[in-house]
């Protein structure tokens, strides 16, 4: 999570998520960097997963042109904390109807090839069903819709 200077008469900082580190096994939050106003912190501990039923919104995230990783976050008095992450366009979306505070971050190359095998050992797109305009349907067929 990072911390900088807010260029806002209405808040004095800013805070975001600003990456994802694959591979850290350490166990307490960690400091990076603290410059200029700028403070970065490393929150271990979060296992990205993926589930069968999200495959569609694994497939929507992996094929845009900027992949992300999905933070679900929270303000903790003044400290804002990472409290989940997915990969799922989708899930993401749900995170954000409900309320929640949810930034993507840059997927890293190594995330991106693990979620693109996924999606293609696994996502099916559903066929698209066309459905007929009413004007095409005979008219007593029309009046029971």
């Amino acid at each position: 999570m990072q911390r900088r200077p807010a260029q806002s008469r209405w808040a004095e900082v800013i805070w975001e998520p600003f990456g994802v580190v694959p591979g850290y096994t350490g166990s307490e939050a960690k400091l990076l960097v603290e410059h200029d106003g700028v403070v970065q912190w490393l929150h271990p501990g979060f296992k990205l997963e993926l589930h069968r039923d999200e495959t569609e919104g694994y497939y929507q995230n992996v094929s845009a042109s900027d992949p992300r990783v999905f933070v679900l976050w929270r303000m903790e008095d003044e400290t804002a904390l990472p409290l989940d992450v997915t990969a799922s366009a989708d899930e993401a979306g749900r995170w954000l109807d409900g309320g929640h505070s949810v930034d993507g971050v840059a997927m890293p190359a190594e995330i991106y090839a693990w979620v693109g095998e996924y999606v293609e050992q696994n996502y099916r797109p559903e066929p698209k069903k066309r459905i007929k305009p009413r004007s095409f349907l005979p008219p007593k067929q029309r009046a029971d819709g």
